[in-house]
């Protein structure tokens, strides 16, 4: 399907990305959101699938009238340009106020002797995680698009470094799963996230707002094969220049047979992917028909 079909990368070219950068390091983040809700945004809804999609979420998924479906669209919108424009402020220089819901959880979990998985959703910004949530006991591996942007990985790479955090890019040679498994084997933090296909064919159908979707299967598995901790992490724009970050447990009985453990992971994550989307519905920014 068409619209199944994701770039994977920041919107727009690396010179934009720098001059950004260079604007932000000397203006107010609210100045942009304002040119981006007035010009930036309009246009994209013009041109861009992704109004469409985002319609129809609104509309099949929360069953709003037409107007308000449209309305939503266009505030789905302004909420991710903003959250993009939060990001590159981070990148020069810009600090923003995160509140962590069972941070206690993170802490004791990255205190133990074994490792853990994190597991997160493209909702909200989760990007703003790498900045509080970090740990000196164990480091934090977090897998990444491969093909992003040159000067996105560099202003990750610059705020992740001191944080005890190495990036993972997936590879089309797979070799991605072979990082991921040593770090965990070494008692390491490994972010995945779980609500996007990369490559592989093997899905679990799970049900959310109450219709059937299809994950991948290696998030859980990568999990279960271990017998590890597993929690789901959601970073969502709460203000202007303030987020909460949720820490949630997955529960799954590690003495069941793997596919079952997958499918209770499974199951959880999404439940715990419903209940922030009835927190926030409109920061939903998959865009792409993500149901059946």
């Amino acid at each position: 399907m068409p619209e199944k079909q994701w770039a994977g990368n920041t919107f727009g070219t690396t010179t934009m990305h720098r001059w950004l950068v260079k604007v932000l390091r000397h203006s107010d983040p609210r100045i942009w959101y304002v040119f981006n809700d007035i010009f930036v945004v309009p246009m994209c809804m013009l041109l861009s699938p992704g109004a469409r999609i985002a319609w129809h979420y609104f509309r099949r998924r929360w069953h709003y009238g037409w107007l308000k479906a449209a309305w939503m669209t266009f505030y789905n919108h302004v909420l991710f340009a903003q959250v993009v424009i939060d990001k590159f402020a981070l990148y020069a220089g810009k600090r923003m106020h995160i509140n962590i819901v069972n941070y206690d959880l993170f802490q004791r979990l990255a205190s133990q002797k074994a490792g853990f998985v994190i597991l997160s959703a493209h909702i909200g910004n989760y990007e703003m995680a790498g900045y509080e949530l970090v740990s000196d006991k164990k480091r934090f591996n977090a897998l990444v698009y491969g093909q992003e942007k040159a000067t996105v990985m560099e202003g990750r790479q610059g705020l992740f470094s001191g944080n005890n955090i190495r990036m993972i890019p997936i590879q089309s040679d797979m070799s991605h799963l072979f990082t991921m498994e040593k770090a965990l084997a070494g008692g390491e933090i490994v972010s995945i996230p779980g609500d996007r296909v990369f490559g592989s064919p093997r899905t679990v159908t799970i049900n959310l707002l109450g219709s059937p979707a299809d994950i991948p299967v290696g998030p859980f598995s990568v999990a279960a094969m271990r017998g590890l901790d597993v929690v789901a992490l959601n970073v969502m724009k709460t203000s202007t220049r303030g987020y909460t970050a949720y820490v949630t447990p997955l529960s799954y009985d590690k003495s069941q047979p793997r596919r079952v453990q997958v499918r209770q992971l499974a199951d959880a994550y999404a439940a715990e992917l419903e209940r922030m989307l009835h927190m926030y519905p409109a920061q939903w920014f998959n865009y792409f028909e993500f149901w059946k």
